[in-house]
């Protein structure tokens, strides 16, 4: 258990930063989950759309710190590619 008040505060930090985290991560496997519907679905151009609303919240991932940039390449990559396949 944390004994010094910087610990105790450290604790409460990243419980907050953990639930923030989580909501960011979560939104952005919506944006991804919209382009995969779109694209089972056969619709060209509303998977075209929904990858142009994924790409710059992948790209917040990045940068925000809750994804990996190989990750997000993979992904955009991934994507790109079935959605050209239409």
């Amino acid at each position: 258990m944390a004994n010094s008040p910087q610990a105790r505060k450290r604790i409460r930090r990243n419980n907050r930063r953990a639930e923030i985290n989580g909501a960011r991560v979560s939104r952005i496997r919506g944006f991804v989950k919209k382009v995969e519907t779109a694209v089972e679905a056969g619709d060209k151009k509303a998977a075209q759309e929904a990858l142009k609303a994924a790409q710059p919240e992948l790209a917040r991932g990045v940068a925000r710190g809750v994804m990996h940039k190989n990750t997000v390449a993979r992904k955009m990559s991934r994507l790109s590619k079935r959605v050209a396949a239409l």
